[in-house]
């Protein structure tokens, strides 16, 4: 039923509407009265899920519409030629760019005098064969050679007075360190000789052998040598005669000064009394001290 005044259409029979409560009598008329009878079938209606498809009536559809073309036309038009795969596909190659030219350095024209009238070549300017063959110096080497060699070796009483400069810093760091240790282990000086000797001296070693072998790397010279006015060079008679030391020459005469302390100092009387002043550490170093 449909009601007339809100329009709300039901399939239920009644006198009011469910929407809006109006009774269908006061819209008078046998439709009102009676009510309109909305059917959802009334029986002339096709029967099936494809009674509405009429097979007699072609289909709007491209394979079926044949209006205006040609019988022979294919019904499917072939596409456009496919590309070829990218890994099938070819690079452009690539063209090598033209270098520029250099321009070769003039050559200066060379006069052909007759020299055959001017006799043989002046004593300076001719050189034997074996000088012409001898490998030529670095003037920088040479120079810093003979500026070593000039300088002279170090006196002895320098060598004495850096040498007691270092023992004395070198005695104040130990004795430093000394005390500190004393004072974490809660122990006094009487009882120094209870903590473990073998570390502790290996230490004491490994302390002062990093001061002489670092500052001798470093400029030739430790804070002793500085204060005295001395240095240690390389005791090479090649190129590096007067060069710094290198580092292994530092830490091997570093290590070889214990060893001419052992014998109750005997391996420091060459530097006292030989005529290059080289003690028994300088010698295994292949080094020396000369005046800074």
């Amino acid at each position: 039923m449909k009601c007339p005044k809100c329009q709300y259409i039901s399939f239920d029979s009644g006198d009011r509407c469910r929407n809006c409560g109006y009774e269908f009598s006061l819209a008078g008329g046998g439709e009102a009265a009676g009510g309109i009878d909305l059917p959802i079938q009334n029986g002339s209606e096709p029967v099936g899920p494809l009674a509405d498809l009429s097979l007699n009536e072609a289909p709007n559809l491209p394979l079926f519409t044949g209006e205006g073309r040609d019988p022979d036309t294919p019904l499917v038009a072939a596409g456009a030629a496919p590309r070829a795969p990218l890994a099938v596909r070819r690079a452009a190659p690539a063209v090598p760019r033209p270098r520029p030219r250099r321009e070769a350095a003039p050559v200066e024209p060379r006069l052909a005098l007759d020299t055959a009238d001017l006799g043989p070549p002046p004593a300076a300017l001719a050189r034997p064969s074996d000088e012409r063959d001898a490998p030529l110096v670095h003037p920088h080497r040479e120079a810093r050679a003979e500026a070593a060699a000039a300088s002279g070796i170090a006196s002895i009483g320098a060598r004495l007075a850096g040498g007691a400069l270092d023992l004395l810093l070198l005695g104040t760091i130990d004795v430093i360190v000394l005390y500190f240790t004393l004072r974490i282990c809660d122990l006094t000086f009487a009882q120094a000789l209870t903590l473990p000797l073998a570390p502790f001296l290996a230490f004491l070693a490994l302390l002062n052998g990093g001061y002489l072998a670092a500052f001798v790397a470093a400029s030739g010279q430790t804070i002793g040598k500085m204060a005295a006015g001395t240095r240690v060079v390389s005791a090479d008679p090649g190129p590096r005669a007067g060069d710094r030391v290198t580092f292994e020459q530092a830490v091997l005469r570093a290590a070889a000064s214990v060893v001419s302390a052992l014998p109750l100092g005997l391996g420091f009387l060459p530097a006292l009394l030989g005529g290059d002043r080289r003690a028994l550490h300088d010698r295994l170093a292949d080094t020396r001290v000369v005046k800074a």
